[in-house]
């Protein structure tokens, strides 16, 4: 869930809008929260995502998301991370420095009663190079398209996503193996909705002894892809 930047940058291009104005308020879709809804700040740029990505991201996840822990990076409204915390999901992180969508959040957080929540007040990109490394199984990746963020944020939350765990990103491009081969991903699923894409990013394993010339041994199990 992207909204403006402040971030001290040299001016970009301006963009033609991808959506028109966005809903006052947004349903989450599934889980025990299903039909719930979350308000949608008057914030020039936010741009919540839309129901019809959101069902289809929590396809290729699987609907049951019991014991993940998840980083909304970007929270926005929290359409993404409360919509993970309402299936399941065992911790759920909403990293937000606008104050007033900070105060949004916390107020959707108690009225839910979404005890998993916990909503933070600070800079996505500081909070994700401070925190501490492999201790996500999914990261939303949701930044404003014009701001540049889309390489330091992966760069960030490949620290932080476990082995075989998942970025979930969304972009006003696509991006294929090759751009992100060198933090660590490849394209899991890839869609898109209008002019933007969304994507379910894969991170493999780091290497390991079993893995290096000359070394033989049972291989360790892994955890499954969802198909």
């Amino acid at each position: 869930m992207s909204r403006p930047s402040d971030n001290k940058r040299a001016a970009l291009p301006a963009r033609p809008s991808t959506r028109g104005a966005p809903p006052r308020e947004v349903r989450i879709i599934g889980g025990q929260w299903r039909r719930s809804k979350l308000p949608v700040a008057d914030v020039p740029g936010l741009r919540p995502t839309p129901d019809r990505v959101r069902e289809t991201l929590f396809n290729w996840l699987g609907q049951n998301l019991d014991g993940w822990r998840c980083l909304d990076a970007f929270a926005g409204s929290g359409a993404l991370g409360f919509e993970a915390a309402s299936r399941g999901a065992a911790e759920v992180v909403l990293v937000e420095r606008d104050p007033s969508l900070v105060r949004s959040l916390r107020a959707s957080q108690q009225r839910l009663g979404a005890a998993s929540v916990r909503v933070e007040a600070a800079d996505a990109l500081v909070f994700m190079r401070r925190a501490a490394p492999e201790q996500f199984e999914l990261v939303f990746i949701d930044p404003p398209f014009d701001a540049n963020l889309f390489e330091p944020a992966l760069a960030a939350a490949a620290a932080l996503v476990v082995p075989h765990g998942f970025v979930y990103l969304e972009a006003d491009c696509e991006f294929d193996d090759g751009a992100l081969a060198a933090h660590g991903f490849r394209v899991h699923r890839h869609s898109r909705a209008g002019a933007v894409h969304f994507h379910l990013l894969h991170k493999a394993a780091a290497p390991t002894r079993a893995e290096t010339p000359g070394y033989t041994a049972a291989a360790t199990p892994t955890r499954g892809v969802p198909s």
